[in-house]
């Protein structure tokens, strides 16, 4: 929102940005059409199938998708398409990045928007305990959610706070199997910003990168990140694709709650330190969406292993021909 708010005072016509999982572009999405503006959405051609309810609703909000078609087809490409269409119509266009990356002033307006999400939190955990938490959790991808939760606590050095990167297959498989820019990057300059980017080793250029979560499958990280990282402040760990589903299905199972793949990064890790914690220990985790939108591939995908078999159900999505 407020993005589109800014792109209503600069008298922009329209906006555009990048999604990975589409949670971004359906909330651009939604407000541009509040606010009567054109928006067009800018997505790997991988994602689109992917995450085909959220395509659908950005349609159905009125946006114009644009899948990419060039390289690995995913969040990075989808990050190259919407700067090139924003150059191409600087004056009517405002490009609403969808995360903490980018050159300046993009990676501080997105922290700034996203840490209403931190100062919210800070106050309803005090409310709630009386204190401030011991731990903060969070996924990191480009890290726009996880920093929008830390900023409200970096005075606050109790707290340690922990981003989790995907491991996707495994960190040992090496290119194009895990997307953990942080523990495995180096410095680099990718669109337009100086940070810890997975590098090619034989070309230098930004690594093919895999995770389960389309929103995290991104080669680069916002450089406040890579500064936090320098500072010892924040705590980089992973979760493997594998670690991911299983917190998928827990808390699925569990709470009743279905989290977004890239949520599940962060609750994954939880689980695994949880038990290592006394019982008065309290953690802040960040289910920064919700699944909806993942439950086909995750059923397509890994539904065997959890007792959720084919046998009598349709072959597809019904056709819906009756009126």
């Amino acid at each position: 929102m407020g993005e589109v708010l800014l792109a209503k005072k600069m008298n922009k016509s329209k906006v555009i940005a990048e999604t990975g999982a589409g949670q971004h572009g359906v909330a651009l999405a939604t407000c541009a059409a509040l606010v009567g503006l054109e928006c067009e959405i800018h997505m790997g051609e991988v994602d689109v199938k992917k995450e085909w309810p959220n395509v659908r609703r950005m349609q159905v909000l009125g946006a114009t998708v644009v899948p990419a078609t060039h390289g690995q087809k995913s969040l990075k490409e989808a990050v190259d398409s919407a700067f090139g269409a924003y150059m191409a119509n600087p004056e009517d266009v405002l490009f609403c990045i969808g995360s903490v990356v980018g050159p300046h002033p993009f990676p501080m307006m997105v922290r700034d928007f996203q840490a209403i999400v931190g100062y919210e939190a800070k106050k309803q955990f005090a409310e709630r305990s009386g204190t401030t938490p011991d731990y903060l959790m969070a996924c990191i991808g480009g890290g726009c959610n996880s920093l929008g939760l830390f900023t409200a606590f970096l005075e606050d050095e109790s707290v340690q706070m922990v981003g989790v990167e995907p491991a996707g297959r495994g960190l040992s498989m090496g290119e194009g199997h895990h997307s953990a820019t942080l523990t495995l990057g180096k410095p680099a300059v990718i669109h337009g910003m100086k940070t810890i980017t997975l590098l090619n080793e034989e070309t230098g250029e930004p690594a093919a990168v895999h995770s389960c979560a389309s929103g995290l499958d991104y080669p680069g990280v916002g450089p406040q990140h890579s500064f936090f990282k320098d500072l010892g402040r924040v705590t980089y760990e992973t979760a493997t694709d594998e670690e991911v589903i299983d917190a998928f299905f827990k808390l699925s199972r569990s709470e009743g709650i279905i989290p977004a793949l890239e949520s599940a990064h962060g609750l994954a890790y939880a689980i695994k330190l949880a038990p290592t914690l006394s019982k008065d220990t309290t953690i802040l985790l960040n289910m920064s969406g919700r699944g909806d939108k993942d439950l086909d591939y995750v059923c397509d995908k890994y539904g065997d292993a959890y007792g959720i078999g084919k046998e009598g159900l349709f072959a597809g999505p019904p056709k819906h021909d009756a009126d």
